[in-house]
This record gives structure tokens, C-alpha cells and sequence, in this order.
């Protein structure tokens, strides 16, 4: 035991922090990888929610990211008492929804769990520092079937009627049906991961994820960015949706079903990335034509 009034060696202080963590992450992983396991054996492994492990991934290196100015900033905080009731919240609804096969739950359940484990070992200080990741996570949670029914619907016929009309004006000969596009001697049905509101989301959070990465100073540039997401993830659909097509038309059915339905994929994460950039190269030109007009009022008010 150390003498009173003397501090701890530190070699004494790191064995006996280790212990305090251990049982936390062992039994956090004890929940975590079975879970995980059964989301890339099934869902994960589908088109519709393919984009589950890149949220994960991008999720981790966030929290990757900051880990050390939240050990930094969060260093002798108090823990936060509202963890515990959320800890039991989850850990209820993690045993609903595994045992009832329940995914939305079981992965919301997830990361309330982590979310609750950081408030109870660095408090309220280290949740605001990584609280962009855990609300980045909740993308992976599918969503209620008769929603993403409700309104993946109107958004197919959205994108079809935008495609069939841009092909037509270039001269193709292509008609629509409905979400079914003819084309030649084609007939191509807009399917849900073609042009869903889980792609939507997807693209959705891609978009969130660029502005918590770059930090705009400006309020005006962030704002307008957020707001153009939405139609931003549209063109990149109809973008995809044109890709099949066209995929289609000129080297037949077979390769639009095959590797190039998969490298279309690509293409709408790619179309998307490039208008996000573009619009917001566009929104930085118009900041600066702004503050180039303010700087000679400013001058002369001086």
C-alpha cells in the first residue's frame, strides 16, 4: 500500500486499470461478435443492406479518430449516471431482439450499449466528443418493412419516369410501364436496391459523413450542403438506373444482371461522391464571392 500523501506508481496504476475494463469488454464482445457474425452471414451479405459493414467501418475509424482527444478531454470526469438505465434498456432489448430474431432492435440495442459503457466509465465530456459515430451507426438499423414498402414505391417510380424521359431525349427508343423500362428488346424492372429508400439512406449518410469530415466554418455552406443531399441522392440513382440500362441495351440482359449490375453499384457510390464534391466546390465559390464583396463595404465603412 502507498504511503499517505504519496501518488501511486503509475506501472501499479495501469494493472489496476486494466481489470476495470476487461469485464466491460468481454462481456461487450461476448454480444458483439455473434451478432456480427449473423449480420454477414445474412443481411449484410444482400444488396439492400450491403452498405451495413462501410457504416460499421467508417463508424470505428471515427471513433478511431477521436479516441484520443476523448481520453484527453475526458481524463477524471465523472461518470454519467444516466448510463446506467440506458445499459438496462439495452441489454433488454438485445436479449428481445436476439431471441425473437429481431435485427432492428438487436443493433440499436448494440450501440446503446456502447454509448451507455462510455458514459459510465468517461461521462457526458467523452459522449459529445464521439457522439457523431454512434448517430452515424444507427444506419445500419434496417428499417420497418411496411415503411421501406410505403415509400421505396413512389421513389422507383420517381427514378424511372426521370430515366425513361432523359434516355428518350438523347434518342434512345425506350418506353415505361410502370417501374419497368423497355428498352430495344429489353425490359429492365427498377428494383428496390436499384432505387430504395435504403439506397437513399446510404447515400444519405455517405453525404453526412463527408460534412462531419471536412468542418465547414461556414454556416451557410453547411446548411445548403445538408439540405442538397437529398436531391444529390436522387440524381445518383437515376445515374445507376441509366448505367443498367444503357448496360443492358448494348451488350444485352446478361450483362446488365451479371458483374457490370454490381459495378453499376460502384457507379452510384461514385456519382454521388463527385456531386457531393462538385456541389460543394461550387458553394465554396460562392462563399468567397460573398466575403470578396463584403471585404471593400468593410474597408470603406472602416
Amino acid at each position: 500500500m502507498a504511503a499517505p500523501g504519496h501518488a501511486m506508481p503509475p506501472e501499479r496504476v495501469g494493472r489496476s486499470a486494466v481489470p476495470d475494463w476487461l469485464p466491460l469488454a468481454l462481456g461487450f464482445l461476448a454480444m458483439l461478435v455473434p451478432s456480427l457474425v449473423g449480420l454477414f452471414r445474412g443481411i449484410w451479405s444482400t444488396e439492400e443492406q450491403a452498405h451495413g459493414p462501410i457504416i460499421l467501418a467508417l463508424s470505428l475509424w471515427l471513433i478511431y479518430r477521436k479516441w484520443p482527444e476523448m481520453l484527453a478531454q475526458s481524463a477524471g470526469a465523472r461518470s454519467a449516471r444516466t448510463g446506467w438505465p440506458l445499459l438496462v434498456v439495452a441489454l433488454l432489448l438485445y436479449v428481445l431482439g436476439r431471441s425473437q430474431q429481431i435485427l432492428s432492435l438487436e443493433i440499436l440495442a448494440l450501440i446503446g450499449t456502447g454509448l451507455a459503457l462510455l458514459l459510465l466509465k468517461r461521462g457526458w465530456v467523452a459522449a459529445r466528443i464521439l457522439w457523431f459515430p454512434f448517430f452515424f451507426m444507427l444506419f445500419m438499423v434496417p428499417l420497418p418493412l411496411p415503411l421501406v414498402t410505403t415509400l421505396t414505391m413512389p421513389m422507383k417510380m420517381a427514378v424511372s419516369y426521370v430515366t425513361e424521359h432523359l434516355l428518350f431525349m438523347a434518342g434512345y427508343p425506350i418506353a415505361r410501364n410502370g417501374v419497368i423500362l423497355q428498352i430495344g428488346q429489353y425490359q429492365l424492372l427498377v428494383a428496390d436496391a436499384c432505387a430504395g429508400l435504403q439506397t437513399l439512406l446510404t447515400l444519405e449518410a455517405l453525404g453526412l459523413f463527408y460534412l462531419n469530415l471536412v468542418r465547414h466554418t461556414s454556416p451557410f455552406r453547411n446548411i445548403v450542403l445538408a439540405l442538397l443531399i437529398v436531391p444529390i441522392s436522387f440524381t445518383a440513382n437515376v445515374i445507376r438506373v441509366m448505367v443498367l440500362t444503357l448496360i443492358t441495351y448494348y451488350f444485352g440482359d446478361a450483362a446488365g444482371q451479371g458483374f457490370l449490375h454490381g459495378f453499376a453499384g460502384m457507379v452510384l457510390f461514385i456519382s454521388a461522391l463527385l456531386l457531393i464534391l462538385s456541389v460543394d466546390s461550387l458553394l465554396q465559390w460562392i462563399v468567397r464571392k460573398r466575403q470578396a464583396r463584403r471585404a471593400p463595404t468593410m474597408g470603406a465603412s472602416t
